[in-house]
């Protein structure tokens, strides 16, 4: 009988933790370059820190920001899906998009046949700051991804959206095993276990790409946590995180194991087993004031 060999479940995802160059044209080549180096490194998919096509770069002149932003049809995205088709690596390319009234924050997914899978614009955007000058996305989205493993269910949240539980549950309800989360802030002890706690409380893994320290604002430490909090067969509870990059730049693999995964979402109590939808109607039936609101760019 023929057996599957043994990494043929585990799923690595290249966190691309690198500077800016300080132009489209100078962030299309270096990224490319890291695309091609983290293939060489065996990854499956290939996913950049948070509006890579500007090195998050949000100008306060909304004339220089829609210039700043870049189509989903334009050189930029389509060079990284031709790519993806090229080299047989799923890769999850950033940018500050185009749109109306006001540019998004952006990513799409690309399979490893070029296939354009998934793209979701942040929902939760920072409008207590420079990001209340983007227009927000207007919902969360999971899509069946092929890899060099086979199919994963994989969605995406963008940096802001980690804080708030909403964001990953919708993912879990829809299906996702696996999310996508590019960044771009300091990734310090409370934001680690905010991610920590998506994870664990949905069984699914998230995988976050950040800057590295030297970019404003940024410190690295790219991660991944597997969200499998314990094992029927071992003692006691495990460490989900699998990869805790250092702060400087490079390309960082995490691995998930999706067959363990796998098992532990059909068997464990968490996630979708024993919630109740019906009673969480406050949650969306009661506003809130904000407590500081900017002056409003979208009008």
């Amino acid at each position: 009988m023929n057996l599957p060999p043994k990494n043929y479940e585990i799923l690595k995802i290249a966190l691309l933790q690198i500077m800016p160059a300080g132009s489209l044209q100078g962030n299309l080549e270096k990224g490319l370059d890291a695309c091609v180096r983290a293939k060489k490194m065996g990854a499956d998919i290939a996913l950049f820190p948070e509006m890579w096509s500007c090195g998050y770069s949000i100008p306060e002149d909304i004339c220089e920001l829609k210039q700043l932003s870049i189509s989903e049809n334009s050189d930029f995205v389509c060079e990284f899906q031709n790519l993806a088709k090229n080299l047989k690596i799923a890769i999850g390319i950033t940018f500050l998009e185009t749109s109306e009234p006001l540019p998004k924050n952006t990513i799409m997914l690309f399979d490893r046949h070029g296939k354009l899978a998934l793209k979701y614009s942040k929902v939760h955007t920072c409008d207590f700051g420079e990001e209340a000058r983007l227009s927000a996305g207007d919902d969360f989205y999971v899509a069946d991804i092929e890899t060099g493993i086979g199919i994963v269910k994989i969605g995406s949240m963008i940096c802001f959206d980690r804080e708030f539980p909403e964001s990953a549950r919708i993912l879990m309800v829809k299906g996702a095993e696996v999310v996508l989360a590019p960044n771009a802030c300091p990734m310090e002890i409370n934001r680690l276990a905010a991610l920590r706690t998506r994870a664990y409380e949905n069984m699914l893994a998230i995988a976050t790409c950040n800057y590295p320290a030297g970019h404003p604002d940024c410190n690295g430490h790219s991660s991944v946590f597997d969200g499998v909090a314990w094992l029927k067969d071992e003692e006691g509870s495990r460490d989900m995180c699998v990869l805790n990059a250092p702060g400087g730049e490079g390309i960082y693999i995490g691995k998930i194991d999706m067959k363990m995964l796998r098992e532990y979402r059909a068997t464990e109590v968490m996630g979708n087993a024993y919630r109740h939808p019906g009673k969480y109607k406050i949650i969306t039936e009661c506003g809130i004031e904000k407590p500081f609101v900017r002056a409003d760019y979208r009008n």
